[in-house]
């Protein structure tokens, strides 16, 4: 898992570093993205090794309901892994092409319009992820001073 989640963040973070060369404008968009995707992800996955469990993608039903959905909804999971994804590929290929035409529309950029909203939700739940990631941990934190200040 922890492997599969660094290749993962590795790729996104190379395709983003040429995006940052590709559209210089937007270069604290993608520097932020890059920021928050590995932060939530590595603070997500380390409060669930924190807590004990098996997998950062087994919630408990007391955690975060849009969370829960995410990750326990392949096809949300999907989907939403999937768009986000995909919104960084289309940037990339529209940079050289629209690619090709159907009913006058480049299909790279009808996939980029179509996938960026769900990206940015992606985003969105990055950020809900990092939140009760870091409220995890500083209850584990709490709970362990006071179990050491008992002793």
């Amino acid at each position: 898992g922890m492997l599969d989640m660094l290749i993962d963040r590795c790729a996104t973070m190379c395709l983003m570093a040429a995006l940052c060369h590709f559209y210089p404008k937007y270069m604290l968009f993608f520097q932020f993205s890059m920021a928050l995707d590995i932060t939530s992800h590595w603070f997500h996955v380390q409060s669930s090794l924190m807590k004990g469990g098996e997998s950062h993608k087994k919630l408990d039903l007391s955690a975060n309901p849009v969370l829960r959905h995410y990750y326990h909804n392949r096809i949300i999971l999907f989907i939403m892994c999937s768009a986000n994804e995909l919104f960084f590929c289309m940037l990339y290929l529209t940079y050289f092409t629209p690619g090709p035409t159907f009913l006058g529309v480049g299909i790279f950029q009808a996939i980029l319009y179509v996938s960026a909203p769900l990206s940015f939700i992606k985003a969105g739940i990055s950020v809900l992820q990092l939140i009760a990631a870091c409220n995890n941990i500083a209850v584990i934190d709490q709970s362990d001073r006071e179990a050491r200040k008992a002793k």
